[in-house]
């Protein structure tokens, strides 16, 4: 994967052909934070099922800096030494393209009694401040100053105390970044207005599991009696499947699908977008750990009126793959993001391929389908919009050319394989060669 890679599909023109079995990987969301959660441990562990995208070597390769020796035997599965861990202080060049780094601040903070760190980066998809952070750890009894581009968080006498921290918003990153930290805070933390997300849950379990005590998982207050480090030695994390991942298929195989199966997923985790996908007449059957994606014949899907939320609720990073659903959708849908404003940019790209769409403010769009359409060249913004330009480009008729796949890589572990797989054309490309781009797949 280089900066400059791009993705040649050959679009579909709204056939429904694409056919097989996915298999889904490990969570983002879930992976990164224990990775994180790694600073907490007086040894170290493994973890399995770990997503082999580009936000995680990111972070992996932070945790090396900062002294943590990493082994990868095998495809998925990592192993992690903290006994030399000693460096408290992120590294710029890594963590300012790394939104996840901020969740690294709180363990750190709590087992150095200091943490240096610069802005974190990520994905522009709105306000994303950091002001939450910074209060709960003075909360903790954390001193904050600003060294140039840095923060300099220091806790007084050289170590976190427990604290009662309620958060304004529900955020999935704020939750699991001060109950790491409260694991080593001396006293009770109590945090409340969490978010109930799986992957906090489990992030939480396994943190029980190496020796903290923390209570109310899956419930909107969470309890932390601090402790000791933690020991991980001979234990082994098993990362959920992602949901997201596994969301994002089926909503491919409503539009594109003859027949597609997604595996080694938690269907009881979807259970939002399968009611909605149901509502507008897709096909869908569950089992245990699958979902099937079934066409049988139905010309037209019913418009919805969606509305992200927190888990359980619609989420926000299928908010972008779906409004492609609802492109196709008979009648008019409206589409209000919840969470993030600035995170419906990406639809001037979709009216230039033939969605008709009108953007109400930075929250609210309403989409009238059905609309075919056509392949053009685009540029993903961000992660989730980049995925839902692929779906636009397998669905349109012609070729459609993906810029910005990096943003992709982040994300979703070799999604042109996979689709291939499922008998898609789709091409990556590097370079600036001109005739690859227009040579590398058939033109509709």
């Amino acid at each position: 994967m280089t900066k400059d890679d791009r993705f040649i599909i050959a679009g579909l023109g709204g056939a429904k052909t694409l056919q097989g079995e996915i298999v889904i990987g490990g969570a983002k969301n879930e992976a990164l934070k224990v990775l994180a959660g790694s600073v907490l441990f007086q040894d170290g562990f493994t973890a399995l099922n770990v997503p082999e995208i580009e936000d995680v070597h990111r972070l992996i390769e932070l945790l090396k800096r900062l002294g943590i020796k990493v082994e990868h035997p095998e495809k998925n599965k990592y192993s992690f030494d903290t006994t030399e861990l000693k460096e408290f202080s992120l590294p710029a060049d890594i963590s300012k393209k790394l939104r996840a780094s901020i969740v690294i601040t709180g363990p750190l903070l709590a087992r150095f009694g200091k943490v240096i760190f610069p802005y974190p980066g990520g994905c522009v998809i709105g306000k994303r401040p950091i002001d939450l952070f910074l209060a709960g750890f003075r909360k903790m009894g954390a001193k904050i100053t600003e060294d140039g581009e840095n923060f300099v968080v220091e806790a007084e006498n050289g170590h976190l105390v427990g604290a009662e921290i309620f958060s304004k918003i529900q955020s999935v990153t704020v939750t699991e970044t001060f109950m790491m930290a409260g694991v080593l805070a001396r006293g009770k933390t109590v945090l409340k207005n969490c978010p109930v997300e799986p992957e906090i849950v489990s992030l939480g379990e396994w943190l029980n599991e190496c020796g903290a005590k923390i209570t109310g998982l899956g419930t909107s207050t969470i309890i932390i009696e601090g402790g000791e480090l933690l020991q991980g030695q001979d234990k082994i994390h098993h990362t959920l499947p992602d949901r997201i991942e596994a969301g994002s298929f089926i909503i491919l195989g409503a539009l594109a699908g003859k027949e597609i199966i997604v595996k080694k997923c938690r269907p009881d985790h979807l259970d939002a977008l399968i009611a909605y996908l149901s509502e507008a007449g897709v096909e869908i059957e569950t089992g245990p750990d699958w979902v099937k994606v079934i066409n049988s014949g139905r010309e037209k899907f019913t418009s919805l009126d969606v509305k992200t939320h927190e888990y359980p609720g619609f989420p926000t990073d299928l908010q972008a793959p779906f409004s492609i659903f609802l492109t196709q959708a008979e009648g008019q849908s409206y589409l209000f993001e919840t969470i993030f404003e600035g995170r419906l940019n990406y639809f001037d790209a979709l009216s230039r391929m033939g969605a008709k769409v009108k953007v109400l403010d930075s929250h609210r769009a309403i989409i009238d389908g059905p609309t075919p359409l056509s392949g053009r060249e685009i540029e993903s913004p961000d992660l989730r919009a980049g995925l839902a330009y692929v779906l636009a480009a397998i669905i349109a008729s012609g070729q459609s050319v993906v810029h910005n796949v990096e943003y992709i890589d982040r994300g979703y572990e070799e999604i042109e394989k996979r689709l291939v797989s499922l008998g898609l054309e789709i091409k990556r490309v590097s370079g600036d060669d001109k005739n690859e781009l227009c040579q590398c797949l058939p033109q509709n």
